[in-house]
C-alpha cells in the first residue's frame, strides 16, 4: 500500500490518536502504531503527527531516529541485519558484515535501489550466548559463520 502523502489521507491513524487521547506522552506507540498502518514513517506521516500531537516536528523526528525498530523509507522485501553488539563483534560479527556486504552488493546501512534487499546492523539482539547473530526476514541466525551466511543469501527468493 503506498503512503499517503495527505493529512485528510491518514484517516486510519485517527483511531490511533483517539485511543491515545492525542497525548504526546505516547508518542513511541503512536509511532510504532503508524508503522504497522502504513508500513514506514514517511515525512508527510511524522508531519501529520506531529500536528495532531501538537509536538514540534523536530521532537517527533528526533525520537523516531532514536529507535532502530523504526523505517524511513518502504521497507525491503528482505531484511539483512547483523548484530554489533560487544559479545557479537568478539565472535566474529565483523566477518558477518563483509559477507554479506560482498554477497549482497551494498554497503552497511544500504538499501537496494529495487526494493530487493537491505542490510543494517543493531547493537543488540537479546542473545549474547549464542553470538554471532544475523537477523534475516525476522529469523535469527544464531552462532553465524561467514560461509553459512553466505549459504543463506543465495536461498533468498528474487
Amino acid at each position: 500500500m503506498p503512503v499517503p502523502t495527505k493529512p485528510e489521507s491518514f484517516m486510519a491513524l485517527e483511531a490511533v490518536l483517539l485511543r491515545h487521547h492525542r497525548s504526546p506522552d505516547s508518542l513511541i506507540e503512536i509511532l510504532h502504531q503508524s508503522q504497522n498502518l502504513y508500513s514506514y514513517l514517511s515525512d508527510p506521516l511524522l508531519r501529520h503527527v506531529a500536528t495532531r500531537l501538537k509536538l514540534p516536528l523536530s521532537r517527533v523526528k528526533g525520537t523516531a531516529s532514536f529507535y532502530h525498530l523504526f523505517r524511513f523509507q518502504p521497507p525491503a522485501r528482505h531484511r539483512c541485519v547483523v548484530c554489533t553488539g560487544t559479545a557479537c563483534q568478539i565472535q566474529g560479527a565483523s566477518a558477518l558484515i563483509e559477507a554479506m556486504e560482498e554477497s549482497l552488493g551494498l554497503q552497511m546501512g544500504d538499501r537496494r535501489g529495487d526494493g530487493w534487499v537491505s542490510l543494517s546492523e543493531v547493537r543488540c539482539l537479546g542473545t549474547c550466548s549464542d553470538a554471532p547473530l544475523v537477523l534475516i526476514d525476522g529469523t535469527v541466525g544464531r552462532q553465524q559463520s561467514s560461509d553459512g551466511l553466505r549459504r543463506w543469501l543465495q536461498e533468498l527468493e528474487p
